[in-house]
């Protein structure tokens, strides 16, 4: 199945702007959240995915704003997410979803979680949740998402994107030069400053700090079963960050896989993709 960014594009007129999202496929709605970064979309995390996902579900890759899809928004597009997506499940009229969430989109969908117990059917991350347990933090991918940011410069996006994968054969000129057009866009930029210049990282970590009861600390709230998985290589988000979650959310479960880096569904594909469609179709228990 050939799917094209065009034929699949949509939009959602809501009350804080235009959402842009892909659709492809029939049957359960299954919720697509893309990553952080430069030059991010929602279709270049997921169009590689969408035609073997699409066979089972419809499939909605929603683009958050502050990445220069939807419509920009004012906000940290950290805070902007959540509120993105209820907004967007509201205007499809949806509910109880399955989601899929790519490092940020992770992120997002467990705090939602966390506050909405019936959102969700099933989750599945793509590293991005927990903690740095035993090494540093913020990790190196981070640290280089933050060079970017104060300094973008293409030579700091190829070293970002190094960071992102096991294989850097994956990193070719097209996708270099693709990331590179999107990321620059003054809007783009300017809101990448907001989660990733340096002042706001460390705004983040100081709130993380004094935070009462951050969202790792909430975990064990998730009821509904979560499929982790991750890159054994990932230096954005290290395979230790998955300890946590795995032990504090109830119904969670682990899938490594080797020879990969933080972009589990791009540079392990076929394995990724069998390892969640096993999860997502599995027949519900009693």
């Amino acid at each position: 199945m050939t799917l094209s960014h065009e034929d699949t594009l949509r939009e959602l007129h809501t009350d804080d702007g235009i959402l842009r999202y892909h659709e492809a496929g029939d049957g359960p709605p299954l919720l697509l959240l893309h990553g952080s970064g430069p030059g991010v979309t929602g279709w270049r995390n997921y169009r590689a995915n969408l035609p073997v996902l699409s066979r089972h579900f419809r499939c909605l890759a929603l683009e958050f704003p502050g990445f220069g899809v939807s419509d920009p928004t004012a906000e940290n597009p950290m805070a902007a997410g959540p509120k993105a997506v209820l907004r967007f499940l509201d205007g499809l009229g949806l509910d109880r979803v399955d989601v899929i969430g790519n490092s940020m989109g992770g992120f997002v969908a467990v705090g939602l979680a966390v506050a909405h117990k019936d959102l969700f059917r099933r989750i599945v991350t793509i590293g991005g949740v927990g903690r740095n347990i035993l090494s540093p933090a913020p990790s190196e991918g981070l640290n280089l998402l933050v060079e970017f940011a104060e300094d973008p410069t293409r030579e700091k996006l190829v070293q970002w994107l190094r960071a992102m994968v096991h294989d850097p054969a994956l990193l070719t000129e097209e996708l270099v030069g693709e990331r590179w057009a999107s990321a620059t866009e003054p809007a783009t930029l300017e809101a990448s400053r907001r989660i990733y210049g340096r002042q706001a990282m460390a705004a983040v970590l100081a709130a993380q700090a004094q935070s009462d009861q951050p969202v790792w600390a909430a975990l064990h709230k998730i009821a509904v079963p979560t499929l982790l998985t991750w890159g054994r290589d990932d230096r954005v988000t290290p395979l230790e960050n998955a300890l946590l979650p795995l032990r504090t959310i109830p119904k969670a479960e682990l899938h490594v896989l080797p020879d990969c880096g933080h972009w589990a569904m791009i540079e392990q594909k076929a394995a990724w993709e069998s390892a969640v469609l096993a999860f997502l179709t599995r027949p519900e228990a009693g």
